[in-house]
């Protein structure tokens, strides 16, 4: 299963390897489909790829860290 989200990083968050941890805690594949990332702004569209129950767990995960996430509709892209 695929799923398009937008990750909205606090401030602290921004030079933290958060995406890594949490695709590998979670054994989902991420896939970076546009960025924005400042000393004060952090954004991103991710593609992630895993079962339906894994992805569900790494989008909590991210919520919990304190990052932003938004269902993506479309095609972001191609």
């Amino acid at each position: 299963m695929k799923r398009r989200i937008k990750l909205t990083f606090p401030p602290d968050l921004i030079k933290e390897p958060v995406v890594f941890m949490v695709a590998r805690q979670f054994d989902i594949t991420p896939n970076i489909r546009r960025a924005r990332i400042t000393d004060t702004v952090g954004e991103m569209v991710l593609e992630i790829d895993g079962t339906d129950e894994l992805i569900d767990k790494a989008v909590a995960a991210l919520r919990e860290k304190g990052v932003e996430v938004e269902l993506v509709e479309g095609d972001v892209l191609q």
